[in-house]
């Protein structure tokens, strides 16, 4: 059975949540999307840069097509890591 305090902490919690106005739920929505996103963008680039190592070292040698599919998966990544979504400034309202 809940007690008293919790019960108040969570209608306090509650009552914060309904002064929030709409933007700022759909910001910090959107805002938690585009680094869900670039996470997985990550995750994405390492595995198929890892994956086209192996293959890469896989018969033994390395050619001239393996290097640069190397590079060109590695530059984008890096390009990746540039597109890092930006955390919005929080403004406080002075009371």
């Amino acid at each position: 059975m809940p007690s008293i305090c919790s019960t108040i902490l969570f209608l306090e919690k509650g009552a914060d949540f309904m002064n929030r106005s709409i933007s700022e739920i759909d910001n910090g929505f959107s805002v938690n999307l585009k680094t869900g996103i670039w996470l997985l963008g990550i995750a994405s680039w390492l595995f198929g840069i890892t994956d086209r190592t192996i293959a890469s070292f896989a018969d033994g040698s390395i050619s001239a097509i393996d290097l640069m599919q190397l590079f060109t998966a590695s530059f984008f990544f890096t390009g990746w890591l540039y597109l890092r979504p930006n955390r919005p400034i929080r403004v406080t309202k002075a009371s």
